[in-house]
């Protein structure tokens, strides 16, 4: 059962997770429509799925908007998702 295709499936659709490398986590994500893996430590997907509850959306959502974010785009998805992580942890201190 994979993700649902066509005009109903979520723009923004955060899926499967495997362990890669040993301490990554994988996850696949579709973004605008395109499906792409983000390898990144299972800490920061803790952070990152904890900001998204304390910002009132969807893990999906918020990948997609730090994706959006980023002021240069050949900076790395992962890099971005970790920044963001690193930075919503210090402002909680």
């Amino acid at each position: 059962a994979g993700a649902p295709r066509g005009d109903d499936a979520p723009r923004h659709h955060a899926a499967r997770r495997r362990m890669t490398a040993r301490h990554l986590e994988k996850r696949s994500v579709s973004l605008a429509g395109h499906r792409t893996s983000v390898a990144l430590e299972p800490p920061f997907w803790a952070e990152l799925e904890a900001s998204s509850k304390r910002h009132g959306m969807t893990l999906a959502a918020l990948v997609a908007e730090i994706d959006a974010g980023r002021a240069d785009p050949a900076i790395p998805l992962a890099s971005a998702l970790r920044v963001f992580a690193l930075a919503e942890a210090q402002r909680r201190g």
